[in-house]
């Protein structure tokens, strides 16, 4: 349907047939009761009633239109209103909407008649809404994840990550959390682990071969005699069991003194990683040549697209376990919050401090919109939406004009007929 016939059929173009229409019929009416009235006194009751009629019609049609527009075209003054007072217009809804709407005595008051925290709380709690929030951070997850597939993202992403990577002083850090492992005993957790591997290493038949070998390797006098295997198998046997001997040693008794020394270089290590300038700047050496190596970019590379692809699996599955958990995590917090009277009432009150200020200093904003919006719209498309939104009501004027001018001009020419007889 074109828009010719959209304005055709709408109500308003509807109650403007039907007020036109009476205005021709009560033409008609009042040629026919002029021409009839010599014959019957009646016909001069209703050529008055139509001349009257006639008249309040063409009156109410003329003050009607004259809101929008030229009546019949013509630049009659004070007529087209609406149209020549676009900007009093909306400089008047503006004052009127920022006094009577966004006064900040009446939004605070409906503000703590909502009871937003409760409000919230029971929303987030449906099953619909929590599906909803869900369904909308994985469309906007689903399309973040799309744009990581992007080379220029990946390489913005990967040189940001490895700038911030060589501006972080990690020596200091690494001193931190050494320290904050060894308050906790960890490191002897793991020297215990170390020895334990040691141990287990040295006694496999494979270490102790290459044992024997190296030791048969460096006695040639007893290689020369053929004694080299025997002695070099002997030997490796000795040496393991003595390191295993040892290895027992501190395993089982917590104050041995290499464990004494093992906490000494471990905090004198900690200690350099906090305070010594030459091991941060190895540190950061370190760290440079391990973000510039091929195969940490190679690695990188690899690990952002497996994460990638896991994350498109999931996001793209009608099952996703991200959306479900947002949905658990939405509905978590509602229950929370409705469980939780000093989180609502801490809510509100947030927003009850706050509001004061945010109406303060959008509410000048909000009515220069307004009335910035009305004086720049075009004045036909003005003219348009306010003849759709009271138009209608409008042409029932030239109605009831039309009726009760009849009837004025009925009761006149009735007075007059008894005034006469």
């Amino acid at each position: 349907m074109s828009p010719l016939q959209t304005r055709w059929q709408s109500p308003v173009s509807r109650m403007k047939r039907v007020a036109g229409l009476l205005l021709v019929l009560a033409a008609l009416l009042y040629v026919v009761a002029t021409a009839l009235e010599p014959r019957h006194a009646a016909w001069g009751y209703l050529a008055s009633f139509a001349e009257a009629a006639m008249v309040g019609a063409i009156a109410d049609w003329f003050a009607v239109t004259a809101l929008f527009r030229h009546p019949l075209g013509l630049p009659i003054p004070h007529t087209a209103i609406i149209p020549r007072s676009k900007a009093r217009i909306g400089q008047n809804l503006s004052a009127f909407i920022t006094t009577h709407f966004l006064a900040t005595p009446l939004v605070l008051a409906k503000l703590e008649a909502l009871d937003i925290g409760g409000r919230l709380a029971g929303w987030l709690r449906h099953p619909d809404n929590a599906a909803a929030v869900g369904r909308q951070l994985t469309a906007i997850a689903r399309f973040g994840v799309d744009s990581l597939h992007d080379e220029r993202v990946q390489g913005f992403v990967q040189a940001k990550l490895a700038d911030r990577l060589r501006k972080i002083d990690l020596a200091p850090v690494c001193g931190q959390v050494l320290e904050m492992l060894t308050r906790q005993g960890k490191h002897q957790a793991m020297l215990d682990e170390a020895l334990v591997k040691l141990d287990a290493l040295l006694r496999d038949d494979d270490t102790r071969a290459l044992v024997a070998d190296a030791i048969t390797a460096e006695v040639r006098t007893l290689r020369y005699l053929g004694l080299g295997k025997a002695v070099g198998g002997w030997s490796a046997n000795k040496f393991v069991d003595g390191v295993s001997a040892v290895i027992a040693e501190v395993a089982n008794d917590p104050e041995h003194p290499l464990r004494e020394r093992f906490d000494e270089h471990v905090a004198q290590y900690i200690e350099r990683l906090k305070h010594d300038p030459a091991y941060r700047l190895e540190v950061e050496r370190i760290v440079a040549q391990l973000l510039e190596h091929p195969a940490t970019t190679d690695y990188l590379r690899t690990l952002w697209q497996e994460l990638t692809e896991w994350l498109e699996a999931d996001l793209d599955s009608p099952d996703s376990r991200i959306g479900r958990r947002i949905e658990r995590l939405t509905q978590g917090l509602g229950d929370s919050l409705a469980a939780d009277t000093a989180m609502r009432a801490w809510i509100n009150e947030r927003l009850m401090d706050a509001a004061p200020g945010l109406l303060e200093r959008y509410r000048g904003q909000i009515g220069k919109y307004i009335a910035q919006r009305v004086e720049n719209w075009e004045s036909r498309e003005l003219v348009e939406q306010m003849e759709q939104s009271v138009g209608k009501d409008l042409q029932y004027i030239r109605i009831n004009g039309t009726l009760v001018g009849g009837l004025v001009g009925l009761i006149l020419h009735a007075l007059t007929q008894l005034a006469i007889g």
